[in-house]
């Protein structure tokens, strides 16, 4: 009899385990996140409150929206991650992969419908915006440009730069808002292309990796690039740098969130998807000048460090994200071929 209860409760142990480890039980103490640098969008400070107001452990995670897309890929039998954050476009490429599962909360009402998916497998938690990034100390005497048309003159030959659209997404993002401010659409490049093509005879610098340094220090004067890493440079880094929305239009680029499809904790994984719309987390989020989905008040330092939400209104459109996907193979294609070659 003894042999048969310490045979039991052996058994019951390890239904208990496993049951845990692969999402089962109530194991909601753990909440896996993927691509949430601590240094990154303020993801440190996020979930070190998630954690004291949920009692639920919510560590960092390094990855980036690529790395964070091809583990979950890897993964796609036994999840090692309950939620995941990224660019939009590899939020939708995840839906796609029936990588993340449907998300429902009333917090999702106050975030646009071009913002998320109508299912709430993906929803966007804040954004930023392509703007130009002006080093003024190493511009001199050279006016700021105000316009994507500016950057052709000569007074700015060797002075421009955006990271290479063949190998960064922003670089394809700059290429696309200039596109469209430029009057093309996704199923025309010509105006983006030809501009393109006057900034590489113009002395075009196209680094394949985050250049921030490299305009923080004047080696590109002028960076097109996020308009929060502008912010940062110039009020938590004290560089000269001058942040500016294009006269002609810019687009947003928005950040999004996914429960992960069977991930190991579910439960702890709403909670954290909830959290992050809060509007606590939402003024934790714009602490890094990134703009929150929801009309929160941010606190009054980072309002006056960035442009006049006036400004964004104004110039800066949500462009039909599945369209810029789709249309970036046609894209590379003439890039290769009338810039780039």
């Amino acid at each position: 009899m003894v042999a048969k209860r310490l045979l039991g409760a052996v058994i019951g142990s390890a239904l208990l385990l496993s049951a845990c480890v692969n999402g089962g039980g109530s194991a909601t103490d753990t909440v896996i996140s993927y691509n949430t640098p601590e240094q990154w969008a303020n993801w440190g400070t996020v979930l070190e409150h998630f954690s004291e107001s949920s009692g639920i452990t919510a560590p960092n995670d390094p990855k980036n929206s690529g790395q964070a897309l091809a583990a979950l890929q890897a993964e796609a039998g036994a999840p090692a991650a309950d939620v995941a954050y990224f660019g939009l476009v590899f939020g939708m490429q995840a839906k796609t992969k029936g990588l993340v599962a449907p998300f429902e909360s009333q917090s999702l009402d106050a975030v646009p419908a071009d913002l998320k998916a109508s299912d709430g497998s993906w929803f966007t938690v804040h954004q930023g915006a392509i703007a130009f990034l002006v080093n003024t100390d190493a511009l001199g005497d050279t006016p700021v440009p105000k316009c994507w048309k500016d950057l052709t003159s000569a007074q700015y030959k060797d002075k421009v730069g955006f990271l290479d659209p063949k190998t960064a997404a922003v670089g394809y993002s700059v290429m696309a808002a200039a596109n469209l401010g430029l009057g093309g659409s996704f199923d025309n490049w010509s105006p983006g292309l030809e501009w393109a093509g006057k900034l590489k005879q113009n002395g075009l610098s196209l680094p394949a990796q985050t250049a921030t340094s490299a305009v923080q220090q004047g080696e590109i004067p002028i960076l097109i690039d996020a308009d929060f890493n502008g912010y940062k440079l110039a009020n938590t880094d004290d560089a000269p740098i001058k942040v500016v929305l294009p006269c002609e239009g810019s687009i947003s680029v928005p950040y999004v969130m996914s429960l992960v499809k069977n991930g190991p904790h579910q439960e702890a994984g709403r909670k954290l998807l909830e959290y992050a719309l809060s509007d606590e987390a939402q003024r934790l989020f714009a602490e890094s000048y990134l703009r929150p989905v929801r009309d929160v008040e941010v606190p009054d330092d980072v309002a006056k460090a960035m442009l006049p939400k006036a400004d964004y209104d104004k110039l800066v459109k949500t462009p039909d994200f599945a369209a810029m996907d789709k249309a970036q193979a046609g894209f590379l294609k003439r890039w290769n071929a009338e810039v780039a070659g």
